[in-house]
């Protein structure tokens, strides 16, 4: 249905009158959403009256970046971007292994609780010293102790039973025991002020205890450029919380300086370690340097290079001297012979190096001098002339002699020679090849000696880091507790107990509204049946008194009949003036009024000195005696007898049903037949009604329900009106298309709809069965 027939049909013209007509609809409701209100706050009440407090505790901290401090700085720092993945430093802060650390420190593993006569509270620490006695890894299992301070001492009890363990003069040192910790007063003025208080001591296992801690911190970014992180946790005990968020911050700045100072660690250790590996690398090479050299009389490139030139140069120039000296000694050997008997000077210190050579030719010479004298003054035959001819001949001789064994010296040096420059040029000419090999080793050497230097600054610098390491993180702001808990919050909590308090009636009734089906009223009908009009809207009547019996009465009752007779009016037919009307009187259920609505309709005619016939056509559940004054017999001769006995006359079953109306008078349905359809089909009804036109102004006849007998429909077409009764909170809202079918059709004739017991109910949620049921009893 549109907005516009809804404004139609409820007679609103703007959405204004809309709201207030849908507000007023749950306004009639009222004293249910007081009760609900009222109970969502005495929940709330006593919801905060044994909760306990819960306080928020934060802290602030800048996560550092985690590069060396002897680094340059990197492009990142110089453009101001963060290398810092917050997402991962959060899940650290978070992790299980941080948390397992935190319980582990401060000792978290015990829990301390005051019980009081409304609610137990966490605290902090007991009035008294308490010792833990046993490992933290030995707590498997959650195990609770109940500590009541008495006048006899403490009074302990484990876990729900109810037999204590005494200890007298606050103590248990002086007591043998099974607990797992120690107790001792601290002082008497702390016990004396706590007399008659109990508490409960806890012991939880690490790991529940980490786990708690773990899903109780919180940890946000402060803004999405930030590096600070903004941590939080909640708990009972502020002072507990702070302890815990502090140590929280602590243990996470040492895991990253002990990581960073793992890394140092390990890198040196790496070092040492290669450092023994290069060290021996190294004296392996110069070894094999050392021994290659003595193997090879090997020094260096250059040293050996010059070396062997310079003893090949000199090999050469000694293979010269003594090549020239050869020359020398044949052309001295052939001048000797040439100049052999004509006794001619020899060629004296011409470069020959032999001293017995060169004394032999000066003996030579000196004795060609001499025979020249001799033979100048004596001549060729001159004894001393033949003597020194043989002289110089055995002279001749003997130089000969001298110059060959000279010249086999020399060949002989010389071919040394050769065979030493051959050496001299094999040794030069090898030095490529060993220059080869020693830049092979020498560069292994400096491969090795490289990166023993660049070990040895890195183990400098991991061991400069060591000593300077930085924190992990700057704490911008330590654990602080808010003043006020934030759960619960009074305030928060007692407004949405009102507001649930609101709701769930509004809930209820909306809920009970959306799957309510029956008709409220005649904005229901009209929403359904558009074109079939509505005379009236009959208020529900309380109590007894729901007929009047005075015509002249002015109650709501009389006053909404009268304006139904007037209304009836409208809808009769034209017609000759002295006839009587037919009006029908049916519903489509039992229950829905039309017996109620036809006898008052009667009276209302009846009031307006008009005569009225009012017959009972129900002849299956007839119901029109119980309005009777007094109640008629339920089998008193009437309308069935009529159709049934073809002598019997109809005026003799008339009777006055109320005394002051005069011109009223009351036709029952009679006994129950067993053919109601059958006896109304019979003409005698029709001949019924023209009769009666002749007697009275109006004919209201009371007929059966429509939807499960034909009656009605069997004798519709006498009908000058037929008034259908929905009643509110009864009729099913579909069955008005039922209705709707039996107008359009035209089975039914001139039909108009009465509503009957309008606000019956301020409430929609009431059902009702629109079964009707007919039956052959005795009744």
């Amino acid at each position: 249905m549109n907005q516009d027939k809804l404004n139609a049909v409820t007679g609103k013209s703007d959405q204004g009158e809309l709201i207030k007509y849908e507000v007023r609809k749950y306004l009639r409701y009222w004293v249910w959403f007081v009760i609900g209100v009222v109970i969502a706050l005495s929940i709330a009440f006593l919801y905060l009256r044994y909760t306990n407090n819960i306080y928020n505790t934060s802290a602030k901290i800048q996560i550092l970046n985690k590069n060396k401090g002897i680094e340059l700085p990197s492009s990142a720092f110089i453009f101001n971007r963060s290398t810092i993945n917050l997402e991962n430093e959060i899940e650290v802060i978070k992790s299980l292994r941080i948390s397992e650390r935190v319980v582990r420190n401060l000792d978290l593993t015990m829990a301390f609780y005051e019980e009081g006569n409304v609610r137990t509270s966490e605290i902090d620490r007991f009035p008294f010293s308490l010792t833990k006695t046993i490992p933290n890894d030995s707590i498997i299992s959650n195990a609770s102790f109940k500590i009541a301070i008495t006048d006899k001492g403490f009074e302990v009890y484990r876990g729900a039973s109810e037999k204590s363990i005494v200890f007298p003069n606050y103590s248990t040192y002086s007591v043998s025991h099974s607990l797992p910790f120690e107790m001792e007063a601290n002082s008497l003025n702390a016990i004396k002020e706590n007399k008659g208080k109990t508490y409960i001591f806890r012991l939880i296992p690490v790991s529940s205890a980490a786990k708690a801690i773990k899903g109780g911190l919180g940890i946000s970014l402060l803004g999405k450029s930030s590096e600070l992180l903004q941590l939080s946790y909640s708990g009972q005990s502020k002072s507990k919380s702070e302890r815990i968020l502090n140590e929280v911050m602590s243990v996470f700045n040492l895991d990253g300086i002990v990581d960073r100072q793992e890394v140092s660690k390990r890198t040196i250790a790496f070092i040492d370690e290669r450092f023994e590996l290069l060290a021996g690398e190294l004296d392996s090479i110069e070894g094999k340097k050392q021994d290659y050299k003595q193997n090879n009389n090997f020094f260096t490139v250059e040293s050996d290079a010059a070396l062997g030139m310079s003893q090949r140069t000199a090999s050469e120039n000694e293979v010269f001297a003594i090549e020239s000296q050869i020359l020398l000694s044949n052309m001295l050997v052939e001048s000797l012979n040439i100049k052999n008997n004509d006794y001619e000077l020899l060629p004296a210190n011409i470069g020959i190096s032999s001293a017995n050579t060169n004394e032999l030719i000066g003996t030579y010479n000196a004795l060609i001098f001499e025979r020249d004298n001799y033979l100048t003054s004596g001549g060729e035959n001159n004894p001393m002339v033949q003597t020194l001819n043989e002289q110089l001949k055995e002279l001749a001789r003997n130089i000969n002699v001298s110059l060959s064994s000279y010249k086999a010296q020399l060949q002989a040096s010389k071919n040394q020679l050769e065979t030493r420059n051959t050496k001299f040029s094999s040794q030069v000419s090898a030095i490529p090849a060993k220059e080869k090999i020693m830049r092979s080793i020498e560069r292994q050497q400096a491969i090795k000696e490289t990166l023993y230097l660049f070990l040895l600054q890195k183990r400098e610098e991991a061991a400069i880091n060591l000593a300077i390491t930085e924190p992990s993180i700057k704490v911008v702001e330590y654990a602080i507790s808010s003043g006020a808990p934030i759960s619960p919050n009074p305030k928060n909590i007692y407004l949405m107990a009102f507001v649930a308090g609101l709701l769930v009636p509004f809930g209820g009734i909306y809920a009970s509204i959306l799957l309510d089906t029956k008709v409220k009223g005649k904005k229901d009908v009209k929403l359904r049946v558009d074109h079939i009009p509505i005379l009236a809207e009959l208020p529900k009547i309380k109590g007894t008194d729901q007929v009047f019996i005075d015509p002249t009465a002015r109650n709501i009752q009389a006053e909404a009949f009268r304006i139904l007779s007037s209304n009836v009016n409208y809808i009769l037919p034209a017609g000759k003036e002295s006839k009587g009307k037919v009006i029908y009187v049916t519903s489509t259920i039992k229950g829905e009024g039309k017996t109620y609505v036809a006898m008052n309709l009667s009276l209302a005619l009846s009031s307006l000195n008009k005569k009225v016939l009012l017959i009972g056509a129900d002849l299956r559940n007839p119901q029109i005696h119980h309005y009777t004054q007094p109640e008629s017999d339920k089998n008193q001769p009437g309308l069935s007898n009529y159709l049934h006995d073809v002598s019997f006359n109809w005026r003799d079953a008339l009777i006055k049903g109320f005394l002051m109306h005069t011109t009223h008078d009351i036709l029952l349905a009679g006994a129950i037949p067993p053919n109601p359809a059958h006896l109304l089909t019979n003409g005698r009804f029709e001949s019924l009604l023209n009769a009666a036109k002749e007697d009275y102004d109006y004919i209201i006849v009371d007929t059966a329900p429509t939807i499960l007998v034909t009656d009605t429909l069997l004798i519709s077409e006498f009908a000058d009106a037929t008034l259908y009764l929905v009643r509110a909170e009864v009729t099913e809202k579909n069955l008005l298309d039922f209705s709707k079918e039996l107008n359009d059709s035209g089975r039914l004739k001139n039909m108009a709809y009465i509503i009957n017991g309008v606000g019956a109910s301020k409430s929609y949620g009431y059902s009702y069965n629109y079964g009707y049921n007919y039956g052959y009893g005795n009744d």
